[in-house]
């Protein structure tokens, strides 16, 4: 599995707004900005997520994007499906009826277990865990004169 822009995107947008969760809207140019994105791309990626629930917009002078529940709720893996689609390295493992070979393939029980484990991973993380990193890596680039 390969993610595409929008994944990337859609992951760096999610945690932009994760960090600065509690501050109110954030403006989709300052998402952009801090997480050096293109902001007319990034209008396209935001729209899905907030039609999924996980974002919430305001309007207004001091309007903006924000979370739509705490980061410690929305997981990786929500992001994902939503932008994405199914991790599914194959068409088959989330339609096995579209393949007559589906029943005795050994190759698809490795796409499965693939599948399987790439959706292990995204749903252990949440959007906290990401902050929590994100605050670790710049605690750890910090030196002192």
């Amino acid at each position: 599995m390969k993610l595409s822009t929008r994944g990337r995107y859609a992951t760096r947008a999610m945690l932009e707004l994760a960090l600065r969760y509690g501050t109110g809207p954030v403006l989709l140019k300052d998402i952009a900005n801090s997480q050096h994105v293109s902001d007319k791309y990034l209008e396209q990626v935001i729209t899905p997520l907030k039609a999924a629930g996980l974002v919430n917009s305001v309007r207004g002078a001091r309007g903006g994007f924000l979370l739509a529940r705490p980061p410690g709720e929305i997981k990786l893996s929500q992001i994902i499906e939503v932008v994405e689609g199914s991790v599914a390295p194959v068409d088959c493992v989330d339609d096995p009826q579209g393949c007559p070979l589906s029943p005795q393939c050994v190759a698809r029980e490795v796409w499965v277990k693939l599948k399987k484990s790439t959706d292990s991973v995204l749903d252990s993380v949440t959007l906290q865990d990401m902050v929590e990193r994100q605050h670790q890596k710049a605690k750890a680039a910090m030196y002192y004169i």
